[in-house]
């Protein structure tokens, strides 16, 4: 019996030796990422939130995790604002901010900065003055001019192969445009550049009706009606500052038995279908990938205290009924 409990007390020892040799269990750092949206319901920030949200997760790791929150501002600078103060009582390390009102931006970047939180802006960009304020905040965006650009010249290529738009036959190309937000940059560029590139091809335009739709596509549907009923037959081009608002001019166009030529920007999945089905004469790919992977890689840049440039872009890309299938 004696030898028996021996046996046993030396294989409990043994048992004990071989624990306490393991490797111990790497411990998982993780890191409270906050993301602050301007509202939920707008197609190309959805699809940017969402591809944030799984490319973050791609980079978690055993030993490094990111734990993502993201907030729907629901287009209320005092809402967002409280969730990016919620965001910094509980200690986040890394904040992405879509920022509802610019004239915020200031106010936002002293906060982030008093609390040493790292801060990607993206999609609305602050002032120049505003992005001096600190050293570890960035922006991540695209060339809204570009997107202009883009779209007057699938109006130029739209209006010199088809006589037919030219419907008076004056040589002039009447027209109306559906704006985004006043406060957005993107908004006022993407009106200007469209425009100064079709007058830059030698056509004469005349703006028949140029309104907010606020990047939604009810108002755009709305706004297109109140333009059709003022004007009918004599529009002749429909730019719109964004998809959303380009399909809700569609949409106002069939009701009408109206068929015009109508140009987006964001290169969305209904807006795809739309080209497919010959509704949407064309649109400008607004990489939501390419910008979320873009903001996320250099939120963590920061994070790793690495010196940053003040603006990051990524390029926008015409899409047309011959090409967009490379983008389904």
């Amino acid at each position: 019996m004696r030898k028996i409990l021996m046996l046993l007390a030396i294989l409990m020892l043994s048992v004990t030796s071989l624990s306490a040799c393991a490797p111990a269990e790497p411990e998982t750092s993780t890191v409270k990422v906050g993301i602050a949206i301007y509202k939920f319901d707008d197609t190309f920030m959805t699809n940017y939130r969402t591809e944030m949200e799984a490319y973050f997760a791609t980079l978690s790791t055993d030993a490094m995790m990111y734990e993502v929150s993201i907030t729907d501002g629901k287009n209320d600078q005092a809402t967002q604002t409280e969730q990016i103060d919620s965001f910094i009582a509980q200690g986040y390390n890394l904040l992405i901010v879509n920022l509802v009102d610019l004239t915020a931006a200031s106010t936002i970047i002293e906060k982030v900065k008093a609390a040493g939180i790292p801060t990607v802006f993206i999609n609305r960009q602050p002032s120049t003055e505003d992005m001096a304020l600190w050293d570890k905040i960035t922006y991540v965006g695209a060339k809204a001019e570009d997107s202009g650009t883009y779209q007057g010249e699938i109006a130029v290529d739209l209006w010199k192969n088809d006589a037919a738009l030219d419907k008076n036959a004056d040589g002039v190309m009447q027209y109306i445009m559906l704006m985004g937000q006043e406060i957005h940059q993107d908004a006022a560029l993407r009106t200007e550049y469209s425009i100064k590139k079709v007058v830059a091809e030698g056509i004469e335009v005349e703006v028949l009706f140029q309104e907010r739709g606020n990047w939604d596509r009810v108002l755009g549907q709305e706004k297109t009606a109140a333009a059709l009923a003022q004007f009918g037959d004599e529009i002749e081009m429909v730019f719109a500052n964004n998809d959303d608002m380009a399909l809700g001019a569609i949409e106002a166009l069939k009701a009408a038995g109206k068929v015009i030529p109508v140009i987006g920007v964001d290169a969305t999945a209904p807006a795809l279908d739309a080209i497919a089905a010959g509704d949407l004469a064309g649109t400008v790919l607004n990489d939501s990938v390419g910008q979320a992977h873009t903001s996320v890689d250099k939120a963590v840049a920061l994070l790793n205290g690495e010196t940053l440039e003040k603006e990051y872009w990524v390029p926008y890309v015409k899409v047309t009924p011959e090409n967009y299938k490379d983008f389904q």
